[in-house]
C-alpha cells in the first residue's frame, strides 16, 4: 500500500455501549474500503474485530481493535473500542492517540449509561465528537425520541446531519440535510441509491439545513458574515464550518446507519473522509518535558507504544503512534523510558488480526510491529537527537479487587507471570504482590473484567486459579497514652540474654510537643528528651521514637534495637496484626547487665513492652474509607441510595447530569467489595462508578471488637 503522508491521515475511536453494533460497524467499514472480501458476523466468530478466543466466548469486545480504511486518497485510522465499562482503559487508550471520537448509539435504548460515561472522556479529553445512530432497523428504534435524547443530555451543540425516514423492520432510506438528498438502499445495501428530495419531506429537510448551516458558520467569521447576507454557504463552505465547529467541541453532528445491512456507511466514511480535522489541524500533544510536539514528518523519529498484545503463533505484538518523523524497516531506535535499543525489523498497518506490511509509516500514521525484544505498553522510541517521552493517557483507579491464588502452589511463578504480561495488554489489569495482607491482589474495573482475565490463564494458560475476598487493609492506633515495662531475661547456660525497657506511648498528632510529665497510677514520670526520630512509615502516618533515658540505664548502643523491636509491632499490629500508625513511643527507663545484655535482648523486652503499652492506650482500629461517585439513572436513584446506606456509606450529595442522577458518597471500602456487580443487579447494568482512596476512619465499636475476636481465633488456630 502507498505511504500516507500527515496531512492524509485521519485518527478516529469508535466508542459506543455495549450492544451498540461497533463490531458489526467495523466490518461494514473495513467490507466498503475494500480491506476484506467478505463481511463477518459474531454470531460466526469471524469477525476481524473480535477475534480473540476471549472474545469469541463471552460475544463482547474485550480488547481494542485498530484497524485501517483507505477512502478517496486518504486512510483513515480507527480503533474499535470495548463497551464494557469493565474494559474502560482500551477506550482511553484509544482516545489518547487518536482525534476524533464516534460515539454509536443503539437506536433501540438511546442514550445509555455506555455513551455517557464515553462522552465524559472526550470532555477530560478535549476531543471532537460524532454522534452515530445504529440499528435503524430494529423494531423498538425510535429515532426522534433518540435525537430528543441527545439534545436533552448535550444541548443545541447537537446537530442532526442525517435522518431516518422511517425506522423499523423497513428501513432502506434516509435524507441527508448536509447534501439535501434522499439516499435509500436495496436488501443487500452497499451502494446507495441517490434522488431529490420528496416533496412531502421537503419542509423538515430544508428546516434542519437552515440549522445545519447556521451552526457550521458559527465557527468561522468569513462564514458567518455569509451567512447573514444570503442565509446559505456551499457544500466546501458547510463542510468548512463542520470540521471548525467539530474540532472546536462548538457542534455534535449526528448521523445515521445500519451497519448490519451496510446501509449508510459509504456516506458515513465519505463525511469521515471529506470533513473530520486531519492529524495535523488538532492540537499538538505535550512531552513529558511540557513541550509540544508537532506532527512533522521532517521532524526526529519519535515512537509513542499505546498497546501490546500476545497473539497465538505470533508473541507480542506491538502498536504505536507515530508522533514525529517517519519510521522505515530496520531504523535502530533508542527505548528512553528503559535505555535500550530496538531495531524496527517489521512495519504493518493494522487491520484487526490481519497486518498488512510496509516499509515505512509518517508522523501521525498508527502502525504496529512484531519481535521487539524490551517494549512495554507506554514506551516511546527515538531516533538519535530526539529525547521525547510521553505520558498522555491516565488509567482510571480500580473497582474491584480479588486474591488470586495457583490452585496447585507449584504454578504460583508462573501464574505471575502470565498476570505481568497480561497487565501490559490491559494496564487496568494491576497485579501486586501484597506484603501487607501476604495476598496476591488482582485489580481491574468490575467482575467481568476480572472474569474475562481468569477466563484466559484457565483457557489459555492451562493454569486453574482461585479467586477469593482480598483482606482489607485495616490500620491501629491508639487513641490515649499508656505505660508498660518487659524484662526480657534468659540463661541457658554460657551467656544469657537480659535486658530491660520501661517506655510511654501516647497517640501522635502533627505539632503537638513532648510533654515533660506524664502521670499514670498516681506516679509521675519526668521525660526529658535526649534525642528524637521520626519514621515516614511507608502505609501512611508516623513513628516518633525518643530516647529519654538518663543515668546510663539503658547504653545508647541499644536504642537502634529497641526501635526495631517497636518497628516489629508497628508492622504486625497488637489488635489484628494491621499496620499501627501515629504512635509516640517514649523510652525512659530500663535496666542492663554487664555481660547477658545484648542488641536482640532489647529487641525482644522492646516489641514486648511497646505491644503491651499499646493495648493499655485506647487501642483503635482505622479502615479505609473510598470517595465514591454514582451515576444513576433517576428512576433507580431509591434503590442505590437504600444500597449504599446498608453499606455504612454516608451520602454526601446528589446532582443531576444529562438525564443521570450523580450520587457522591463516603464508603468502607470493606463494603465495596462486591459493588460493581451489586450495582448492576439493581440497575440492570444502566448505572456507573468510579471510586478513589480517601482516609482511615475509626471503625464502629462492635466491627472493631469482631475483628479482634477473628484475629484471635486465627492466632489460636496457627
Amino acid at each position: 500500500m502507498k505511504t500516507y503522508q500527515t496531512q492524509e491521515i485521519k485518527n478516529i475511536a469508535l466508542l459506543g455501549n455495549d450492544g451498540a453494533g461497533k463490531t458489526t460497524l467495523t466490518e461494514a467499514l473495513l467490507f466498503e474500503s475494500g480491506i476484506i472480501s467478505r463481511r463477518g458476523r459474531i454470531t460466526q466468530k469471524n469477525t476481524v474485530s473480535d477475534y480473540f478466543p476471549v472474545e469469541q466466548e463471552y460475544g463482547y469486545s474485550v480488547f481494542s481493535t485498530v484497524f485501517h480504511c483507505e477512502w478517496n486518497g486518504k486512510k483513515l485510522n480507527i480503533i474499535d473500542c470495548p463497551g464494557s465499562d469493565d474494559f474502560v482503559g482500551a477506550a482511553m487508550t484509544a482516545m489518547g492517540v487518536t482525534d476524533t471520537t464516534v460515539i454509536l448509539i443503539n437506536g433501540q435504548y438511546g442514550v445509555e449509561v455506555g455513551t455517557q460515561n464515553h462522552f465524559r472522556l472526550t470532555e477530560q479529553l478535549d476531543k471532537p465528537v460524532i454522534f452515530l445512530v445504529n440499528q435503524l432497523d430494529a423494531e423498538n428504534c425510535d429515532y426522534d425520541q433518540v435525537l430528543e435524547q441527545l439534545t436533552a443530555a448535550y444541548g443545541s451543540k447537537v446537530v442532526p446531519i442525517q435522518y431516518p425516514i422511517k425506522t423499523g423492520p423497513d428501513f432502506n432510506s434516509l435524507i441527508d440535510v448536509l447534501l439535501m438528498k434522499k439516499y435509500s438502499w436495496k436488501p443487500e445495501g452497499g451502494a446507495p441509491i441517490i434522488e431529490d428530495i420528496p416533496a412531502d419531506q421537503l419542509d423538515k429537510a430544508t428546516e434542519m439545513h437552515r440549522v445545519l448551516v447556521e451552526a457550521a458558520a458559527e465557527h468561522d467569521e468569513t462564514l458567518m458574515e455569509k451567512f447573514f447576507e444570503s442565509e446559505s454557504l456551499t457544500e466546501d463552505e458547510m463542510r468548512e464550518g463542520i470540521r471548525k465547529g467539530l474540532a472546536a467541541r462548538g457542534m455534535f453532528p449526528v448521523f445515521c446507519v445500519c451497519a448490519s445491512k451496510d446501509m449508510g456507511v459509504r456516506r458515513l466514511m465519505e463525511f469521515l473522509g471529506n470533513v473530520v480535522p486531519f492529524v495535523d489541524e488538532m492540537p499538538k500533544v505535550k512531552n513529558t518535558a511540557g513541550e509540544e510536539v508537532a506532527p512533522d514528518s521532517a521532524a526526529p523519529t519519535s515512537l509513542y507504544f499505546f498497546k501490546t498484545s500476545v497473539e497465538p503463533h505470533i508473541g507480542q505484538v506491538c502498536y504505536f503512534k507515530v508522533m514525529s518523523g517517519k519510521v522505515h524497516e530496520g531504523d535502530d531506535l533508542t527505548n528512553a523510558d528503559r535505555g535500550s535499543k530496538e531495531r524496527m525489523a517489521q512495519l504493518f498497518c493494522c487491520a484487526g488480526a490481519n497486518r498488512i506490511k510496509v516499509e515505512e509509516l509518517v508522523a501521525g500514521d498508527i502502525g504496529c510491529s512484531v519481535k521487539l525484544k524490551d517494549v512495554k505498553t507506554g514506551n516511546t522510541l527515538n531516533a538519535p537527537g530526539c529525547d521525547n517521552r510521553f505520558n498522555f493517557i491516565q488509567f482510571p483507579e480500580p473497582k474491584y479487587i480479588r486474591s488470586i491464588r495457583a490452585q496447585n502452589e507449584s504454578e504460583t511463578e508462573k501464574m505471575m507471570s502470565v498476570l505481568q504480561r497480561m497487565s501490559q495488554e490491559d494496564p487496568t489489569w494491576i497485579v501486586e504482590q501484597s506484603k501487607e495482607l501476604r495476598q496476591i491482589l488482582v485489580k481491574g474495573q468490575g467482575e467481568f473484567h476480572l472474569r474475562t482475565l481468569k477466563w484466559r490463564i484457565e483457557n489459555n494458560e492451562k493454569i486453574m486459579i482461585n479467586f477469593e475476598e482480598p483482606r482489607i487493609p485495616y490500620r491501629e492506633t491508639i487513641t490515649k497514652a499508656a505505660r508498660a515495662d518487659y524484662r526480657h531475661k534468659k540463661q541457658s547456660g554460657g551467656a544469657g540474654q537480659f535486658g530491660e525497657v520501661h517506655l510511654i506511648v501516647e497517640p501522635y498528632v502533627e505539632g503537638t510537643p513532648v510533654q515533660e510529665v506524664y502521670k499514670f497510677g498516681g506516679q509521675e514520670f519526668r521525660i526529658n528528651a535526649k534525642s528524637e526520630e521520626t519514621i515516614d512509615l511507608e502505609w501512611g502516618g508516623k513513628l516518633i521514637f525518643i530516647n529519654s533515658v538518663v543515668g546510663g540505664a539503658i547504653d545508647a548502643r541499644f536504642m537502634p534495637a529497641i526501635l526495631k523491636g517497636v518497628m516489629s509491632k508497628m508492622e504486625q499490629g497488637p489488635l489484628t496484626g494491621s499496620y499501627a500508625r501515629d504512635v509516640r513511643v517514649i523510652v525512659y527507663d530500663g535496666k542492663m547487665h554487664p555481660v547477658d545484655s545484648n542488641e536482640l535482648s532489647f529487641m525482644l523486652a522492646g516489641r514486648n513492652a511497646f505491644s503491651q503499652a499499646f493495648k493499655l492506650a485506647g487501642p483503635k482500629i482505622l479502615e479505609p474509607i473510598y470517595d465514591v461517585e454514582v451515576m444513576v439513572p433517576s428512576d433507580k436513584l431509591g434503590d442505590v441510595m437504600s444500597d449504599m446506606q446498608g453499606r455504612r456509606g454516608m451520602i454526601l450529595g446528589m446532582t443531576s447530569e444529562r438525564g443521570y442522577e450523580k450520587l457522591t458518597a463516603k464508603v468502607p471500602l470493606k463494603e465495596m467489595s462486591s459493588y460493581s456487580t451489586a450495582l448492576s443487579s439493581l440497575t440492570g447494568g444502566r448505572a456507573s462508578f468510579v471510586m478513589r482512596f480517601s482516609s482511615y476512619e475509626l471503625v464502629p465499636t462492635d466491627v472493631q471488637q469482631q475483628l479482634i475476636k477473628d484475629f484471635e481465633a486465627t492466632q489460636t488456630e496457627e
